[in-house]
């Protein structure tokens, strides 16, 4: 069987040098060349032909790493590699995965079309914003799932006083999830928006009073929703309330958000690097469900066990 060998874009190398750890193997050898006017031009400095590839890179902004990643794959299909494996922690523009309003772009299809084109047999992801995207791909998907990480974490702090609860209805299904696996109740946020990353009401449904709280949503951009959240489940009477989010999008005013919020604890993983330290974030690392994944599928065994 082929060899593998993992490659990392410039913009997730914090975590592929992680991964590479945690799997036993180091990291491979490419170069990001950059012309003068930003153009990029990603070269492999080792033969790569008939290897299993795996090209780890987040695809968050700016769009230079989607390019950087479009590139490393056709490079690798053009020096005769086996397969391409991507393996993107954080699937970039998967909120778009919807005609919502007239006259826009479903982005996350777009790019699905694109990451084929570009020549991947396989992409490997986490928590995608929703789970439909999968179907938006002609090749195989591993849609990893970072519960198998959260829960053992939860596990010591869970008490009957705990609930769960969801920031939207949307996300109502994954918090269910998690109430249904440690046998507790939930509540959900009903919130109503007039534009993106702006919140205009919000009410609770279901009773939080004396009990501790903990949120779960796949990803926390500006942090508006999940403070306005914790805030309102403070006056509703929670003792406490934590978060529990995957991905650490984290843009704007949002670390000045947590800091002002009444938010006890947001719990969260490396797919995105922090932009900055808080003493409310504590960060989860994937790194080791990445690299079991990935010696799953080049010894072609089934992943189901990494799932909870």
């Amino acid at each position: 069987m082929s060899s593998v060998k993992i490659f990392s874009g410039s913009a997730s190398k914090y975590l592929s040098e992680k991964i590479a750890v945690s799997y036993g193997k180091p990291l491979g050898d490419v170069e990001l060349q950059k012309f003068s006017d930003g153009e990029l031009s990603p070269y492999f400095t080792e033969s790569i032909r008939g290897h299993h590839v795996f090209l780890i890179q987040s695809t968050f902004p700016p769009a230079e790493n989607i390019m950087e990643l479009l590139l490393m794959v056709d490079a690798a299909r053009r020096a005769s590699a086996y397969k391409v494996t991507l393996v993107v922690p954080y699937f970039g523009y998967a909120r778009q995965d919807r005609k919502d309003k007239p006259r826009v772009a479903i982005g996350a299809k777009m790019l699905a079309n694109i990451y084929e084109a570009a020549g991947a047999d396989r992409i490997v992801t986490c928590d995608l914003h929703a789970g439909q995207i999968q179907g938006f791909f002609n090749i195989p998907v591993d849609h990893m799932d970072a519960s198998a990480i959260f829960v053992p974490y939860l596990q010591e702090s869970i008490t009957p006083d705990t609930i769960f609860a969801s920031p939207d209805i949307g996300g109502s299904a994954r918090a269910r999830r998690y109430a249904k696996h440690f046998q507790l109740d939930m509540v959900v946020c009903d919130k109503q928006r007039k534009k993106a990353n702006e919140v205009d009401a919000m009410q609770v449904i279901g009773d939080v009073d004396g009990r501790d709280v903990i949120i779960f949503d796949d990803l926390v951009d500006t942090a508006g929703t999940l403070c306005k959240a914790a805030d309102m489940l403070k006056e509703k009477g929670a003792k406490s309330v934590r978060a529990i989010i995957t991905h650490p999008v984290l843009s704007g005013n949002a670390y000045e958000n947590i800091e002002k919020s009444t938010l006890d604890e947001l719990i969260t993983t490396d797919t995105l690097p922090l932009k900055q330290k808080s003493d409310k974030i504590k960060v989860l690392s994937v790194a080791d469900m990445f690299a079991k994944a990935i010696r799953k599928i080049h010894d072609n065994e089934s992943i189901s066990s990494l799932f909870i």
